[in-house]
């Protein structure tokens, strides 16, 4: 039996309709006890988001809506201020733009990385937190209304500016003192192909993980920390979830964190410390937590409605009506 012209119309428009405004969500906030300026770069051959740079004060969250397929990354600047010319900076995660908007520069580093490619292959979003070009703020990425085996959290929770090994640390006077406010990557201190995966080093089976970059791993056992680790960092989730991106989360932990970020100033070498040699004849220190278990699931205040529900039901709604309306053209046949 043929269908009625009208209920063909109302398929085709629907699914027209639908598949039009389908996007992904991406919801910033800012747990931080101080201002964080996101920064936003899109892959090339993408279209770009509405916005490549803004601001979020302490507590303060934004939502930021990219079409199907979109891929690029997201970062938190830090400290950032406006000279008397009106050029913005920022002392960690600048993109070099001397404004708010990075407008296609991306971070420079040391800065944590939320990386992302939606709809990718077999429709799966792509997504990871790289410490590749160092770290700067802690951050956690949690999917919502998504599915998949892989389809999980992942982040950076612990705060590593402290714990820095001296080698790679990164500090700005503050007071008549030093303040620790990032942690750079091998490859970018020493600048040399086994650090960098470059050379002779460029592929998995001759670049392997340095003591440096084990020193992210065991912090952050689900990040990117070189450029190779793959199998444990990158994540995949079916069903176009949206996704929200907190600095600063509140996880919780197995131990304090005074236990694992603030060791004993009296010691020497506190305990889960190993010395290192760096490349350029110095001895370090490479601080490794006693127990870095940490449980992810809690970590997002679910009291929120999900903005996938939301997406989808304001779908739903118009639908219906669509379909009412067309039911009373079918009348008039």
């Amino acid at each position: 039996m043929a269908l009625p012209l009208p209920l063909i119309l109302l398929l085709v428009f629907s699914h027209l309709f639908i598949s039009g405004v389908r996007s992904t969500s991406f919801v910033m906030v800012n747990k931080c006890d101080y201002t964080v300026w996101p920064g936003l770069l899109s892959n090339a051959g993408v279209p770009p988001l509405p916005t490549t740079g803004f601001v979020l004060q302490k507590g303060e969250e934004r939502t930021i809506d990219a079409p199907t397929s979109w891929g690029g990354r997201f970062w938190g600047r830090t400290q950032c201020t406006t000279d008397t010319d009106g050029k913005f900076t920022c002392l960690t995660g600048d993109c070099g733009s001397g404004t708010v908007e990075c407008s296609g520069s991306g971070a420079t580093p040391p800065a944590t990385l939320a990386e992302f490619t939606l709809d990718g292959s077999g429709g799966f979003d792509f997504y990871d937190v790289s410490l590749v070009d160092g770290y700067n703020v802690p951050m956690l990425v949690v999917p919502q209304g998504g599915s998949g085996l892989n389809c999980s959290s992942t982040g950076c929770v612990v705060d590593l500016n402290g714990s820095c090994p001296s080698e790679l640390k990164v500090t700005s006077l503050d007071g008549g003192g030093k303040l620790s406010m990032g942690c750079k990557s091998a490859c970018e201190a020493f600048r040399t192909p086994e650090y960098c995966c470059s050379g002779a080093y460029g592929t998995p089976d001759t670049c392997k993980p340095s003591s440096y970059s084990l020193v992210f791993k065991t912090a952050c056992p689900r990040a990117y920390s070189y450029a190779y680790d793959d199998q444990s960092s990158t994540f995949t989730c079916a069903k176009s979830p949206n996704y929200v991106i907190t600095f600063c989360p509140s996880p919780n932990t197995s131990q304090k964190s005074s236990q694992d970020q603030s060791p004993d100033p009296k010691q020497t070498t506190p305990s889960g410390t190993s010395s290192t040699t760096s490349p350029s004849g110095g001895s370090g220190t490479s601080w490794s937590p006693v127990d870095t278990s940490m449980i992810y699931e809690g970590a997002l205040d679910q009291s929120k409605g999900s903005p996938s529900t939301c997406h989808v039901s304001s779908l739903c709604g118009i639908t219906v009506t669509l379909a009412l309306a067309f039911c009373r053209m079918w009348r008039l046949f």
